[in-house]
């Protein structure tokens, strides 16, 4: 690996050159981060101190709180300290650690996201045998599988970004290192890298947004047969699941899914799933979810809860 590089660190150009923007998105970026790690630190302690925490629903959420929380701390610590200082640097051995670890915790979350809406279509369209399907040893499985096909995901990208010879320039244009914008960088022709790479990356990206998309098809078909309560709460759960979804599906299938080339484009639509879908995502999973509420007001709030829960009997 040393000899195919003479460069020890790269230069990331970031989000803006403009100071005043630059000082706004720190700002705006800090904000975000502690709401992201607030939101999901609360739904992620809720829901262990819960009796949520045996329903696979809810086990799936403390799963997926969890991978938000270290898939953005990938990225989000670095951007909101670069946009303090003139030279954005990272090391390569950084760099490289980056991409693998951001692409492995993305998979790990797509693929607890899918787990979540198998455990959505179990419930809704088998519901007589949703206990025995979706039992605790096969949602330890399916959180296994997720990590196993995460890193089974990583690996062919790491792989293929420590095999590039980077002899300069070392500017990456972008705000962390991925694989586009360090195949942009390497000395060499490296459009079949990138070819292999989309269909790897960007198929398997758009593979798992379609079998999520048939799902709640299939769920909302069949919600037609459930009573006008059953039909709410469901829609409810549903249309949070979706809204996730599509929230971290449609810019990453954007930038993965196309010839290997960059646009400026690239950063802004890299925030909504690097940043944006997973801290809306604790507000997407409480506010629609009166279960999930419910459980955080016996957790943080026993006194007031158990004061209503007295009113409510009286």
């Amino acid at each position: 690996m040393e000899s195919q590089r003479n460069i020890s660190e790269f230069i990331l150009l970031g989000l803006s050159y403009n100071q005043s923007i630059q000082v706004f998105c720190f700002l705006l970026f800090l904000y975000c981060y502690v709401a992201l790690l607030a939101g999901n630190l609360l739904i992620l302690v809720s829901i262990r101190l819960s009796p949520l925490y045996h329903q696979p629903m809810y086990y799936f959420l403390s799963h997926l709180s969890s991978m938000d929380i270290c898939y953005t701390s990938v990225v989000t610590p670095k951007l909101i300290a670069d946009l303090l200082v003139e030279r954005k640097i990272i090391s390569y051995e950084n760099c490289m650690l980056q991409l693998f670890t951001m692409h492995f915790f993305g998979g790990v979350e797509i693929f607890i996201l899918t787990a979540m809406a198998f455990d959505r279509y179990a419930a809704i369209c088998k519901p007589l045998h949703y206990v025995v399907i979706m039992n605790r040893t096969r949602c330890h499985l399916l959180v296994l599988a997720a990590w196993a096909g995460a890193a089974i995901h990583a690996f062919p990208l790491f792989s293929a970004a420590i095999s590039l010879p980077f002899c300069g320039p070392n500017e990456i244009d972008h705000y962390f290192c991925d694989i586009f914008p360090l195949l942009k960088v390497a000395c060499t022709d490296t459009y079949i890298i990138g070819v292999l790479l989309i269909a790897f990356s960007g198929m398997f990206a758009l593979g798992v947004f379609i079998v999520l998309f048939v799902s709640y098809g299939i769920i909302l078909f069949t919600l037609r047969n459930l009573s006008a309560e059953g039909r709410r709460k469901a829609l409810s759960t549903c249309w949070s699941h979706i809204t996730v979804v599509v929230l971290f599906f449609g810019p990453a299938i954007f930038i993965y899914l196309r010839p290997p080339t960059t646009f400026p484009e690239d950063k802004i639509f890299a925030l909504f799933y690097t940043i944006i879908a997973p801290m809306f995502n604790p507000l997407i999973y409480t506010l629609r979810n009166s279960e999930m509420k419910k459980a955080m007001r016996k957790v943080w709030c026993p006194s007031l809860f158990s004061k209503k829960h007295t009113i409510n009997l009286k």
